[in-house]
C-alpha cells in the first residue's frame, strides 16, 4: 500500500481522497474508526476522524489504536491529515499532541510537516501561514484572516506555525525555509540531517516547491524502510504526486469521471458558520434554491414542517438548502448540530429520493455522514478544489449509491452551490 491516512475532520479527509484519486491512485475513505477491509487493489485508504474536536486526553485514548491499525497495513506513508488552516489549540485538536502520539507508534528522528497547499490557496513562507477566505479573496496572514482569527473554537492569533506548535508540544520544530527549498532536494535533506530530532516544517508557495518536498519525503521513507509518519494538509499528497513518487495509472480516475451524475435537484445541508458558505448560500438563493432554515428552538413539529416543505419543493424540481436559521445555535456543539441536521436531512432523503447532496461545515459533516449511515466513499468527479463528488456506501437504501460532496466552510468560490446544481466544475 502506498499511503494510509487519518483525517482530523471529515471534509479534510475527502480533500485527500480527491488529491489521490485525481492522480490515479485507487483509494477508499472509511467513515468509522474500525479496521477497514479494503480490496487488495487499493493503494491508499483513509479514515475520516474527529480529532479536530478532541481534547489531548481524548487523543491519547483514541489515536494510538487507529494509528497502529493503519501502520499494520504497511503503507509507505502514514499521514495525520490536518486542516490547511491549522485549526488547533493546546486544548482542542492539538496537532502537537497528535504528532507526539504518531511518533510513539512509528518512531523516527524527524516528522515532516507540510501545511502549504497552493491548490487550495494556502501558502507557508518563513514559517508563516497565509490563506484565502474561500477562493474569491486575497490571501491573509493567518492571524489576520477574517474567519480563522475569529474562529469560535480555535481562534488563530499567531501565523508563525513554529510558535503555534510551541504551545502544543515540547518537540523542537525546525523550519526548512523557502531559500533552502529553492535549492533543491539535496540541500533540504542536508538541512534536515543537521536538525534535532523532532518536527520538520516545510515552507512552500508553488507546485515546484511541493515537488521538491515530495522527493525529500520519498528519500526519508526509503531510508527508514518502514512506514514514515508525516503530518500536514493535503499538501502532503500534492507533494508526493508532484514528485512522481507513486507511479500511478490514470485509468481509475478516468473510469470514475465517466460515470453519469444522477439527475434531479440538489439538496444542500449546511451547518457552516463561515462567511464563505454564507456567500455561497446567498448566491444559491438568488439563483432560485428553496430556502429551508431550521429554528434553534424548533421542536419535532417544526422539524416535521421543514421536512414536508423541503420534500414538496424537491418534488417540484427545486434544489433545497437545509440550514441553521433564526435563533441562538451556540449551545449546540458541532457534533450535536451534525446529528440534528443529519436526522432531518435523512428524512428528506428518504421521502424525496434525492441523489445529489452537498454538505457544508467541517465540524458537522462527519456527524451528518454518520447519521445517514454512510460507511465509505469513493471519488467520482471534481466539483471544486477540496470538495469532490463522491459515491457513497450506506446502510440506508435511499442513500446507498448517492453522490455527495462534503465541503469545509472556507472551500470554494461564491457560486459553488449553483455550479453543483448545474453539474459544472469550479476552476482552481
Amino acid at each position: 500500500m502506498d499511503l494510509a491516512y487519518y483525517g482530523d475532520d471529515f471534509t479534510g479527509s475527502t480533500d485527500v481522497l480527491e488529491s489521490l484519486a485525481h492522480a490515479g491512485i485507487d483509494v477508499e475513505l472509511y467513515v468509522n474508526e474500525v479496521e477497514p477491509s479494503p480490496s487488495p487493489s487499493r493503494r491508499a485508504i483513509g479514515v475520516a476522524g474527529l480529532s479536530r474536536t478532541f481534547a489531548p486526553a481524548d487523543m491519547e485514548q483514541r489515536l494510538p489504536g487507529v494509528f497502529a491499525m493503519l501502520a499494520a497495513k504497511q503503507p509507505r506513508f502514514l499521514h495525520y491529515k490536518v486542516c490547511s488552516t491549522f485549526d488547533s489549540s493546546p486544548t482542542v485538536g492539538s496537532i502537537g499532541r497528535a504528532v507526539e502520539i504518531g511518533r510513539r507508534v512509528l518512531p523516527a528522528r524527524w516528522t515532516p510537516l507540510v501545511v502549504a497547499a497552493p491548490h487550495l490557496g494556502r501558502w507557508c513562507a518563513f514559517g508563516n501561514l497565509f490563506a484565502r477566505s474561500g477562493l474569491d479573496s486575497p490571501a491573509f496572514r493567518l492571524d489576520r484572516h477574517p474567519t480563522m482569527s475569529r474562529h469560535p473554537v480555535t481562534p488563530m492569533d499567531e501565523a508563525d506555525l513554529r510558535l503555534v506548535l510551541s504551545r502544543q508540544t515540547s518537540l523542537p520544530v525546525t523550519l526548512i525555509e523557502l531559500p533552502m527549498v529553492e535549492q533543491g532536494t539535496e540541500a533540504a535533506l542536508s538541512a534536515i540531517e543537521a536538525a534535532p530530532d523532532g518536527i520538520v516544517l516545510f515552507d512552500a508557495t508553488t507546485t515546484g516547491h511541493l515537488a521538491t518536498i515530495g522527493r525529500v519525503l520519498d528519500e526519508l521513507q526509503q531510508r527508514t524502510a518502514a512506514p514514515l509518519f508525516v503530518a500536514g494538509s493535503s499538501g502532503i499528497e500534492a507533494a508526493i504526486v508532484a514528485a512522481g513518487v507513486f507511479a500511478a495509472s490514470l485509468h481509475g480516475e478516468h473510469r470514475q469521471a465517466r460515470e453519469p451524475m444522477p439527475p434531479g435537484p440538489l439538496l444542500v445541508v449546511s451547518g457552516s458558520r463561515s462567511p464563505v458558505t454564507s456567500r455561497q448560500i446567498a448566491s444559491a438563493l438568488h439563483a432560485g434554491f428553496h430556502d429551508q432554515p431550521l429554528v434553534a428552538s424548533g421542536l419535532d413539529a417544526a422539524h416535521d414542517a421543514a421536512v414536508t416543505s423541503a420534500t414538496t419543493a424537491h418534488r417540484a424540481g427545486r434544489s433545497v438548502i437545509l440550514r441553521t436559521g433564526a435563533g441562538d445555535w451556540s449551545a449546540l456543539t458541532g457534533e450535536a448540530l451534525g446529528k440534528l441536521l443529519g436526522r432531518v436531512a435523512g428524512r428528506i432523503l428518504d421521502a424525496a429520493s434525492v441523489r445529489r447532496v452537498v454538505v457544508a461545515g467541517g465540524d458537522t459533516s462527519g456527524e451528518v455522514a454518520r447519521q445517514l449511515g454512510i460507511s465509505s466513499l469513493r471519488f467520482m468527479a471534481r466539483l471544486a478544489p477540496g470538495a469532490p463528488w463522491c459515491r457513497v456506501e450506506s446502510t440506508r437504501p435511499a442513500i446507498a449509491g448517492a453522490v455527495f460532496a462534503f465541503k469545509g466552510g472556507q472551500v470554494g468560490h461564491d457560486d459553488l452551490l449553483v455550479m453543483a446544481r448545474d453539474m459544472r466544475t469550479q476552476p482552481e
